[in-house]
């Protein structure tokens, strides 16, 4: 199944202007909250307007500005959870999963509501009614009467938020299973950056009523394009440098007295000599060394100390200042590892940054970003 949303909104004072597309696949809108991200999923829904714009699904419109088109949202194959569930409660689980089913008969219904029960886990409870069910189990009632439309697009706006983690845990493996068993097209929200990388096959970051970066997972967390879609996605360690030369293609950078050979990877293009850039490298990619590596393709070393350490079970974060020429760093590193190696005992280090995992970013005037937006998410 494929869609495609490209239009702008206008609430109030708040604009979003957005366009992304999904097919056969799980696109993630991730984003602090007033970004943008559920109005978007209501503007595909059918439950606020566009200014202009065009909507399809399989290549069919359900809103064209340009055509006068404007689906209702019933007229609409969609199915859309919200946060809150909305479940009827004087209706039983049965009752809530076939409402809004096709009423093409009551066998039919029947026979679509027990599959879908059965999809989701809940057989024996179609008698009972939502409030003597657990929050996981009212979750999954409102995952099985979305479906229940005969959904071809399954919107899911932060769908998890009031689970607490270990629910949370076991919802996205299961909407993992759905979506490869019913060959589901999801669009999912969420500001939950770990939510984000676990379900996303592609993933839209958006910022202040704008998508900046809409590609696949490990390009948008490894290859940012900016350094605010850097900040949002939970780079750790960015720097501002010069580019001081070119080494077979890739970009040589001065930061703060160092000198960082990088791998032009990211798609912006070449560099010249001179250029400002941003430098990002992310704290699980940071590699330490009791003393300088033997190893002579180790690149990108200088020295550093611990002055600040957060332990969290199966990781530790420590933070380095540089000793001589450097930036100062922040290095997440698993519990094993932290243990072997003594990090405990001491706390001067050599850091090497290794070129495939610095990203050179061109750098853009620096805008003060607002803490909140339209109260959207």
């Amino acid at each position: 199944m494929s869609f495609e949303f490209e239009a702008r909104l206008r609430l109030g004072a708040f604009t979003c202007e957005a366009s992304i597309e999904a097919q056969d696949e799980i696109v993630v809108l991730f984003g602090h909250s007033g970004a943008g991200k559920s109005v978007t999923l209501q503007a595909i829904a059918g439950l606020v307007r566009p200014e202009r714009g065009r909507i399809s699904i399989d290549g069919e419109a359900v809103y064209d500005s340009a055509r006068g088109i404007n689906l209702p949202p019933q007229a609409r194959p969609i199915g859309y959870v919200v946060q809150d569930l909305a479940l009827f409660p004087h209706m039983t689980v049965a009752e809530n999963v076939a409402f809004g089913m096709p009423r093409d008969g009551a066998a039919p219904r029947r026979e679509r509501v027990r599959r879908l029960l059965a999809a989701l886990r809940l057989e024996g409870l179609e008698d009972r009614r939502p409030r003597s069910l657990s929050g996981g189990q009212q979750q999954r009632v409102a995952l099985a009467r979305a479906l229940g439309r005969e959904a071809r697009l399954l919107l899911l706006d932060e769908p998890f938020s009031a689970l607490d983690e270990s629910l949370r845990a076991q919802f996205r493996r299961e909407l993992l299973r759905l979506r490869g068993e019913l060959g589901l097209t999801i669009v999912f929200v969420t500001h939950d950056l770990r939510e984000a990388h676990l379900l996303a096959d592609r993933l839209a970051v958006f910022d202040a009523g704008r998508v900046l970066q809409f590609d696949q997972r490990e390009a948008v967390f490894r290859r940012p394009t900016s350094r605010r879609v850097a900040q949002l996605t939970g780079v750790a360690n960015i720097f501002e440098g010069k580019v001081v030369g070119c080494e077979g293609g890739s970009p040589v950078v001065d930061v703060r007295g160092v000198t960082l050979h990088c791998s032009n990877h990211g798609g912006q293009g070449s560099f010249s000599t001179g250029d400002a850039v941003d430098v990002c490298v992310r704290a699980e990619r940071v590699v330490i060394h009791r003393s300088v590596p033997r190893d002579p393709s180790a690149m990108n070393l200088f020295e550093g100390a611990i002055v600040e350490e957060f332990g969290y079970g199966t990781t530790h974060t420590l933070r380095l200042e540089p000793v001589g020429p450097g930036p100062a760093l922040e290095v997440e590193i698993a519990a094993r590892p932290y243990e072997v190696m003594g990090v405990a005992a001491r706390k001067d280090w050599t850091v090497e940054l290794p070129p495939a995992d610095l990203h050179v970013m061109r750098r853009e005037a620096r805008v003060q970003q607002p803490p909140g937006g339209a109260g959207d998410g």
